[in-house]
């Protein structure tokens, strides 16, 4: 055989391989860039229902609606998306939205708790082993939840499991017990979940008081005018506030609480220690609970009650907000200032309401 012949069999055989090693590298390329298919989360609707009890803006400024049965809205300034248990989310009514520093969202329900990505929703895992329950620790990014009303202590998220914590017994539980015999709920039931500014966390409790944690000792306060209403019912302990001077406001306005060194090192349970001051008086009301408190952007205390309007406290004077949905009386649930200093109200019957400047005014979209 020829050289020359040799040759363009060679030639033709690397032209083949090319050519096929080319296509190979195409059909892959195109494969690699084809976007795999997802499956859009959430519902778009255009109003919100009348029932929101909880408000959220996230660090992108999402601002999030909860409380309601029906799911948990989310609103980018564009849109309104609704997310309900058909999109994995443990359980409609949602009681309580926070995110973390990585931007995970997490909704409190009495089902479970949450966590929603971006892209989808998965349900924490609870660990309930009884040897965790006294094991109380308090981290910088740790999160806590209620999970409902009936249970004797929070729950404290550490990134990677929930672990239900217990209140230790304080000293009125046998007296409430001895009154209230045939007592259906439990009166270490969580109501409000606060952080201050040095990191201690607050809990306040359906019928005992509140209980603080500062990750060495919980210590527990309980005095009658914050839980009991003046008629004999329970109000509990649905709202903690530290203000611009660092006094704790707790329900009730009639009194600020300054709260001093703890000094005493003991596993014990033990009564926080602290000054009594006076606080807030509103004449012509027999008795004023605040349902949810928030400081604003100014310093300004803000205070919700359930059926008698918004109360602002600043330097000078109180002011009081009546609010209402034409004759309708608006029944308030929370207040929240959002990224932007912007005020909101979560409410039972009137949907979503946010602060102009003057006055508040129903939030439509």
């Amino acid at each position: 055989m020829s050289l020359k012949i040799i040759e363009f069999k060679v030639i033709l055989i690397f032209g083949i391989l090319s050519i096929i090693l080319s296509c190979s590298g195409q059909t892959k390329t195109k494969n690699f860039n084809t976007p795999e298919k997802t499956i859009a989360l959430g519902k778009t609707v255009s109003k919100i229902e009348k029932k929101i009890l909880i408000i959220f803006q996230d660090s992108k400024n999402n601002l999030w609606f909860g409380g309601n049965d029906n799911g948990v809205y989310k609103y980018d300034d564009k849109s309104l998306v609704l997310y309900t248990e058909k999109d994995k989310l443990i359980e409609n009514n949602v009681w309580g939205i926070q995110e973390d520093r990585f931007g995970n969202i997490y909704f409190d329900t009495a089902e479970g708790v949450s966590k929603f990505d971006g892209q989808q929703f998965t349900t924490l895992n609870v660990v309930e082993n009884s040897s965790f329950k006294n094991e109380w620790k308090l981290e910088p990014n740790d999160l806590w939840f209620r999970m409902g009303w009936n249970n004797s202590g929070p729950y404290r998220f550490d990134g990677e499991n929930l672990y239900h914590l217990q209140f230790p017994k304080n000293i009125i539980e046998d007296k409430f017990y001895s009154i209230n015999p045939n007592v259906s709920y439990n009166p270490y039931g969580v109501y409000h979940i606060y952080k201050d500014s040095k990191g201690n966390m607050w809990f306040g409790t359906s019928n005992l008081g509140v209980y603080k944690y500062d990750g060495n000792n919980i210590r527990w306060m309980f005095e009658k005018h914050l839980t009991e209403t003046p008629d004999g019912g329970s109000f509990g302990i649905r709202s903690i506030i530290e203000d611009k001077d660092g006094f704790i406001w707790i329900c009730n306005p009639k009194y600020k609480f300054k709260i001093l060194p703890d000094n005493t090192k003991t596993n014990d349970l033990k009564q926080i220690n602290y000054q009594r001051e006076f606080g807030i008086e509103i004449k012509n009301l027999k008795s004023l609970y605040f349902m949810s408190m928030t400081i604003d952007n100014k310093g300004d205390l803000w205070m919700v009650t359930y059926d008698n309007g918004v109360w602002r406290k600043n330097e000078n004077e109180l002011i009081h907000y009546p609010i209402k949905d034409g004759d309708t009386e608006v029944l308030l649930f929370s207040i929240y200032n959002d990224n932007q200093g912007t005020l909101w109200l979560g409410t039972h019957n009137a949907g979503v309401y946010k602060f102009n400047g003057e006055s508040f005014e129903k939030f439509e979209l």
